[in-house]
């Protein structure tokens, strides 16, 4: 029983209760508990199967209960009773973009929809743009939405990958015939999704390694067993290949299998002008008068080393000009975590978020962080229950006597995540938004704008003096919806003339900005600010995710806001509005 398996349960049955027209507070109960699970930053489990869940916000008594039976006996009697009543097939439909429990409920009692299968036949016959709150558009929506979904089957996003890659790194590092191992591929070279994650072992005992990973716990299906190459499938589908060399091949084994293919050529290209073959295994001489090998290559390093290289960081190796660099010894210093001192846009229970102002305070600080930014949504985000000019300047009253208690060793500072409307106008007046530490503006609604005026939408927001950074600047959800059509570049010039910083939103689900385009944004002066748009206490650990892409996006600590200490933040938040 894992904490994912009671978040899992109590979300399918939040949409159960959803197909049957439950009361929306009830069914707000079961996906805020799933939230719970999954921020709480202790044993939740454990607690439930103890029956030592009570104090916990958003899990109430019934919850209690349900989590404590799940938990001691592996199954939950009020969920397959639900269960039963709808075939399991109907819960694919959820993945849908633009299809609710109601439109499923209709397409279930109307016309026996019961999987995807069904769904695309009633959608291109004709029946479901003949059902009530349909139509064609509306069909023509499921029907882009299922073609998305069939175009990102077999994807995976980078927090689905991290915890697989854990458990497995944990399991092989634990037996006695690895030497040493590492993960290698997109993973580890920070990228968004993955199509599967590629392990690399040292071993004296290849066959006994090979036999342990594929009887591990984890795997649910064994794609290939070999001598040195196996591959599996976790219960998620997500496909695990390990290989497994000798500890002399592991240096040039990790360089190879961690590319990219373009950063691979590269490097071959330059051993073959010193006189050597790279593979994947070996440097060795090139043909009978090739330059001697040098003995003293024992680690990944090592290899760049004996090439003339600085070492490059796994994010950048993506033939995008880092071998130029580390041969001219240019390459930065690219941010770290421990790096970080702080963060913006973070929500709480006053919009969407599920944790409290003084919980994820204490998060922070557990954390070591020295502040903490507050972006609960304006009013417009209604969905989110976004806060009126009365509720924030409520908010801004009791975060500035906390921060009286804290007396600077700590501070909060009140911010807004302003809706950016239709015409690039804000969701709050000047006089609302001067009165905040930090404006953060984004786009919620209306994505189908044409380029141009989306382009001109955003820009106008930007140019508004009391805007401090542009949040998640495309809208994409990654494996879920696309960006929508802005021009990127014209966004990065006016943030640039406007001081505007622009957010690198630190959600798996988001990672936007996108890493390749904050080259442009460095050269053009315009800072980061990693922000993990957490909606919980859990949801601050996304910050990693963040540095990831940050680093892979060639960011410095110099590029981020939120590396500056307490004392200098204050100043540069302050900078554009001084500005003007």
């Amino acid at each position: 029983m894992t904490r994912e398996t009671l978040a899992e349960v109590l979300e399918k049955i939040a949409q159960l209760l959803e197909l049957k027209g439950e009361n929306p507070f009830k069914i707000r109960a079961y996906r805020t508990g799933a939230e719970v699970v999954m921020a709480h930053a202790g044993d939740i489990v454990g607690l439930a199967r103890e029956g030592q869940l009570e104090g916990i916000k958003g899990i109430g008594e019934a919850l209690r209960d349900k989590l404590h039976e799940l938990a001691t006996t592996g199954q939950l009697g009020f969920y397959e009773k639900l269960r039963a009543e709808f075939p399991d097939t109907l819960f694919e439909l959820f993945e849908v973009s633009g299809l609710g429990p109601k439109k499923i409920a209709a397409l279930h009692r109307e016309l026996g929809v019961k999987s995807l299968t069904d769904l695309k036949r009633v959608c291109e016959d004709g029946t479901a743009a003949a059902l009530s709150g349909f139509g064609e558009k509306t069909v023509a929506k499921i029907l882009e939405g299922m073609a998305f979904n069939e175009a990102h089957a077999g994807i995976f996003r980078a927090d689905a990958a991290a915890e697989a890659v854990e458990e497995v790194l944990e399991f092989l590092r634990g037996l006695e015939e690895t030497s040493r191992v590492e993960v290698a591929g997109s993973f580890r070279r920070g990228k968004e999704t993955v199509h599967d994650l590629d392990f690399l072992a040292a071993s004296r005992k290849p066959g006994a390694l090979m036999e342990a990973f594929v009887t591990a716990p984890f795997v649910t299906q064994v794609i290939v067993r070999g001598e040195t190459k196996s591959s599996i499938r976790l219960a998620n589908g997500l496909q695990c290949d390990l290989r497994v060399v000798t500890n002399a091949e592991f240096p040039y084994a990790l360089v190879y299998f961690t590319g990219s293919k373009e950063h691979n050529i590269q490097l071959r290209s330059r051993a073959l002008k010193m006189g050597w073959t790279l593979n994947e295994y070996v440097l060795s001489p090139h043909g009978e008068k090739g330059t001697p090998v040098p003995e003293d290559v024992h680690e990944e390093r090592d290899v760049h080393r004996v090439l003339g290289l600085d070492f490059m960081a796994p994010e950048i190796r993506e033939g995008m000009g880092e071998i130029e660099a580390a041969e001219a010894g240019t390459l930065p210093e690219l941010v770290a975590v421990e790096n970080l001192r702080g963060t913006f846009h973070n929500h709480t229970t006053a919009s969407d978020g599920v944790d409290t102002l003084a919980a994820m305070a204490e998060a922070a600080m557990e954390l070591g962080l020295q502040y903490l930014g507050i972006a609960d949504h304006s009013k417009s985000s209604f969905q989110a229950n976004g806060l009126d000019e009365a509720r924030l300047r409520a908010q801004i009253a009791e975060i500035a006597a906390m921060n009286r208690e804290w007396d600077g060793s700590f501070r909060l500072f009140a911010g807004s995540e302003v809706d950016i409307l239709k015409d690039g106008s804000l969701d709050f007046g000047d006089d609302l938004l001067g009165e905040l530490d930090y404006v953060v503006a984004s786009v919620h609604s209306v994505f189908n704008l044409a380029e141009a005026e989306m382009t001109k939408r955003i820009i106008r927001a930007v140019e508004n003096p009391h805007v401090t950074m542009l949040g998640h600047l495309t809208g994409r959800l990654l494996l879920k919806r696309d960006a929508y059509a802005v021009d990127v570049p014209a966004v990065i010039e006016a943030c640039a003339a406007t001081g505007t910083m622009i957010e690198l939103n630190a959600s798996p689900w988001r990672l936007d900005m996108d890493w390749r385009w904050w080259r442009l944004a460095k050269e053009k002066g315009v800072l980061c600010s990693i922000n993990p748009d957490a909606h919980s206490t859990g949801g601050l650990q996304d910050l990693w995710f963040g540095v990831r892409a940050a680093r892979k996006g060639w960011l410095t600590r110099a590029d981020v806001i939120n590396c500056l200490p307490l004392e200098k933040v204050t100043a540069v938040l302050g900078r554009k509005r001084g500005r003007r």
